[in-house]
């Protein structure tokens, strides 16, 4: 997670409160999805960004994930996602995704 969505995510969860926030991670790949996960929930692993020691403990999904295929119209999951579901590894992203919440499950 770059520093500028580190950043936004911080204020976002600050001004509406961590248990308000969800979020949704677009990667293409199951190891950059959990490394995104565990910045928002833990606190950024490479000690980069604004989140470095800051432990969020926001909820967060992939879009891939059925949890929110589930939330959202069908019709727009498709336009929007349904060449990504096609094409990425989605069980390597959901099983990292799992992982994740499975760690830090205090958070979730």
């Amino acid at each position: 997670m770059d520093l500028e969505n580190q950043n936004r995510v911080k204020a976002a969860a600050e001004k509406y409160g961590a248990e308000n926030v969800v979020v949704i991670i677009g990667a293409a790949e199951g190891e950059a999805a959990g490394l995104a996960a565990e910045t928002v929930t833990n606190g950024d692993p490479t000690f980069a960004g604004s989140l470095s020691g800051v432990q969020l403990g926001l909820r967060c999904y992939h879009c891939l994930e059925q949890e929110f295929k589930n939330a959202v119209d069908a019709a727009v999951f498709e336009d929007q996602l349904g060449m990504m579901e096609m094409v990425l590894n989605v069980d390597d992203i959901v099983s990292e995704m799992t992982a994740i919440r499975e760690q830090y499950g205090k958070f979730n």
